[in-house]
């Protein structure tokens, strides 16, 4: 038995040092009773070692337990033990601990534990999600933006800057005629900030309608047209309309800007590249996938209070879920705050 305790912890060592990669001169591994337990392997059943391939570590009950199995929980046990240290202890330690995992599941089979639903449905779960995720890391990897592609979406976000930014205030009001209202009370000496907090719809009306300092392209068309052709300190003269409803522009001062480098801002771009290109992939799969959505599960939506009783009732909605889940989001920098009532039509 002390032979066969000695020739597994120098094969616990070999695999730790190929795959786990860690450290041995770590602190040593907190005093546990998992720790101070007997480091006696369970007996081996067959086959023989001397049938097991060189990947087995060794067998319960005819089962595997493979060099790769005990490198991925011999990490996460490193990881989830304070202070652990890579020793010929704690290797034997944490193989006890995966035999008895072994041993516990098959009798937990032999139960029919796993055809409950529940169960059945847990194990199909974290299959699919492990498998999402190692198919979207297999397909980041192997679509990494060209120089080409890179420098292509660098000229569509920047060279269409302006290089000058405005810092302005607005009133937005849904009628014309409000806004012209307003204009006739700025000619009379109103004071902008004061009808933009008592008169503008939108969510910088209780700022007195600051929009703080932006590029006029960030803005919708008629707005930063209007922008372009106003003096500094000067309101606009006749209302501006938008698909937002009628604007009372004051530009407030203006500055000049240049375009970032391509370094400067390259990681955001290879970063929105990898993103759109995962979306479009997720997307072409969805698109090629049949989904059938089970009738016998839908249920009609409650009608509100005020709806007539004639038109409760309505069917329930037979077709798939539209995808509703984005890719994970990849780090980018942050961006200029834009004015939030505004649509943004370049760069984010």
């Amino acid at each position: 038995m002390m032979k066969k305790k000695i020739i597994l912890a120098a094969v616990c060592s070999a695999v730790l040092l190929t795959a786990c990669n860690q450290s041995t001169d770590q602190a040593p591994v907190a005093a546990t009773e998992e720790s101070e337990r007997s480091v006696t392997v369970p007996a081996v059943n067959e086959p023989s070692s001397t049938e097991m391939d060189i990947e087995t570590l060794l067998t319960v009950n005819s089962e595997p337990i493979t060099r790769t199995m005990y490198s991925l929980y011999f990490q996460d046990r490193m990881r989830s033990v304070p202070d652990a240290q890579n020793s010929p202890e704690m290797q034997m330690s944490v193989l006890n601990e995966l035999a008895n995992i072994f041993i516990v599941a098959q009798d937990a089979e032999k139960q029919g534990l796993q055809n409950r639903p529940e169960v059945s449905a847990s194990i199909q779960l974290l299959k699919a999600k492990l498998l999402t995720q190692l198919a979207i890391q297999e397909f980041a990897n192997s679509h990494q933006p060209t120089d080409e592609e890179i420098q292509k979406a660098y000229d569509e976000q920047f060279a269409g800057q302006s290089g000058t930014e405005y810092k302005a205030r607005h009133i937005l009001v849904k009628e014309e005629q409000d806004a012209a209202g307003l204009i006739e009370k700025l000619d009379g000496g109103a004071d902008f900030a004061e009808l933009a907090k008592e008169h503008s719809t939108g969510p910088t009306g209780k700022d007195g309608g600051d929009l703080g300092w932006f590029d006029a392209a960030q803005m919708v068309k008629p707005f930063g047209d209007a922008l372009k052709t106003m003096e500094k300190g000067k309101y606009s003269s006749a209302p501006v309309q938008t698909q937002f409803g009628w604007h009372v522009i004051l530009l407030e001062d203006t500055r000049q800007t240049e375009a970032p480098t391509l370094e400067s801002v390259k990681l955001n771009i290879v970063n929105k590249l990898k993103q759109t290109a995962l979306s479009e992939y997720m997307q072409g799969l969805r698109d090629s996938s049949k989904l059938v959505f089970n009738e016998k599960n839908a249920k009609p939506a409650p009608a509100p209070e005020e709806t007539p009783a004639a038109d409760q009732g309505t069917p329930a909605q037979t077709e798939a879920p539209a995808a509703g889940n984005e890719p994970p989001a990849m780090e980018t920098n942050a961006e200029m705050e834009k004015p939030a009532e505004e649509s943004m039509e370049t760069k984010e």
